[in-house]
């Protein structure tokens, strides 16, 4: 059974920075592209970056310059590094492997507990 479980999130006033973590367990995560996603409040869960098992990154165009995917896969870990942060940053950020092996999925798995991010202006 694959689980997800992400952390790092909290309370960051505008142009602080953080930095999420996403653990998978039950998946050959070597293998997989690794995406974070978010969910803003009220909208749609929406991808924000990917990478794939080499370490070739995709952004989209929110994080655009200001977020960092990378990855750690003798961990099994995904990181999001988020610097100058946005009031409209504010959402739960999630992790997922990508389906198709490509950077824009979709979404392979259950979704985890995710980790809260809220920016203060």
């Amino acid at each position: 059974q694959v689980q997800l479980v992400e952390s790092g999130g909290g309370l960051v006033q505008a142009g602080g920075s953080l930095r999420l973590s996403c653990v998978a367990s039950g998946t050959i995560f070597s293998n997989r592209v690794m995406g974070w996603y978010r969910q803003p409040p009220g909208k749609q869960r929406e991808l924000v970056a990917a990478i794939t098992s080499g370490g070739s990154k995709y952004y989209a165009g929110a994080g655009k310059g200001r977020f960092t995917i990378s990855r750690d896969n003798a961990k099994n870990t995904v990181y999001l590094q988020m610097n100058s942060l946005k009031p409209e940053d504010t959402a739960v950020y999630y992790c997922n492997a990508q389906g198709d092996n490509s950077y824009y999925g979709p979404p392979l798995y259950p979704w985890g507990q995710g980790t809260q991010v809220t920016v203060s202006s």
